[in-house]
């Protein structure tokens, strides 16, 4: 698998001295969906800001499709490849009209104008936004607002997305139509997607969950196994999907033969079946 981020031993301290990230390596390769959770402060969001370059590493290295982020003359390749979606839309939105934010970092690139028309239109037809080309930018809803953020990081055809709690914000609604977009991007466009959430229901969705705790990395697998491993993670001070939590109870409480790796609905909707059906 052709690697788009290489991690190599990064550490990463802010100006009050509080280490923040310590000794972090990995790869992510192209096409891959990826969940990032942990608790407060674990350093999830300051990882993923040194995937394009916002932040750099104290020590260690990060590389961008082998490019180096502590150089300058690399981040305008670097946040070509690699755009970013944050929690708060409002952050991101720098024009008044829709269509015009949209266009904004591909201006900033220099983009021909007739090729920005093209790409503004298909990105906003991607996130079901493009009758809303014309319309004020304050005027949306949180959810519509992000999905303009999402039309911006499209836009410009990057190698992969990173959402930091791109739905924390939003509602219930909201936030699915987000989590079906993120879904859509990786499974039909081929796109690396990384995503920090703190929904593990969100996270059960991904194939690969990356867990972080104290500044490293602790658990990092299929959703399946890293939530078989309930009582690791909560002493990690993370909730477990209410699935996991179910099974495991049902395990606390003498079912010995409960399947510790159901994590969908339908699977423990099926083991449930099969308990009432056997009297147990």
């Amino acid at each position: 698998m052709n690697h788009i981020i290489t991690v190599d031993k990064l550490s990463f301290s802010y100006k009050e001295g509080t280490k923040i990230l310590d000794d972090v390596s990995l790869n992510i390769g192209q096409g891959e969906l990826i969940a990032i959770v942990g608790s407060n402060g674990c350093g999830k969001s300051t990882l993923v800001k040194h995937f394009n370059g916002i932040l750099v590493p104290n020590s260690g290295e990060v590389k961008v499709m082998g490019h180096l982020t502590t150089d300058v003359n690399n981040l305008l390749n670097i946040r070509k490849n690699i755009a970013m979606v944050f929690q708060n839309p409002d952050n991101q939105i720098v024009a008044t009209i829709v269509e015009e934010d949209v266009a904004f970092a591909l201006e900033n690139l220099g983009t021909d104008p007739v090729k920005i028309k093209k790409c503004v239109y298909e990105a906003l037809k991607m996130v079901d936004m493009y009758e809303y080309r014309h319309h004020a930018t304050y005027k949306l809803s949180g959810g519509q607002k992000q999905r303009i953020a999402i039309a911006c990081a499209i836009s410009i055809m990057p190698k992969c997305i990173v959402f930091d709690e791109a739905t924390s914000m939003l509602d219930p609604v909201g936030r699915q139509d987000i989590l079906n977009l993120i879904l859509k991007l990786s499974k039909q466009q081929n796109i690396t997607v990384i995503f920090v959430t703190h929904f593990m229901e969100e996270a059960c969705l991904a194939d690969r969950l990356i867990v972080m705790g104290n500044g490293r990395i602790k658990l990092d697998s299929t959703p399946k196994r890293v939530f078989s491993k309930p009582d690791e993670l909560v002493a990690l001070g993370l909730e477990l999907p209410k699935t996991t939590e179910l099974c495991h109870k049902l395990r606390c409480n003498g079912l010995n033969n409960i399947d510790k790796t159901a994590i969908t609905i339908e699977e423990t909707a099926e083991i449930l079946s099969e308990i009432l059906k056997g009297n147990k």
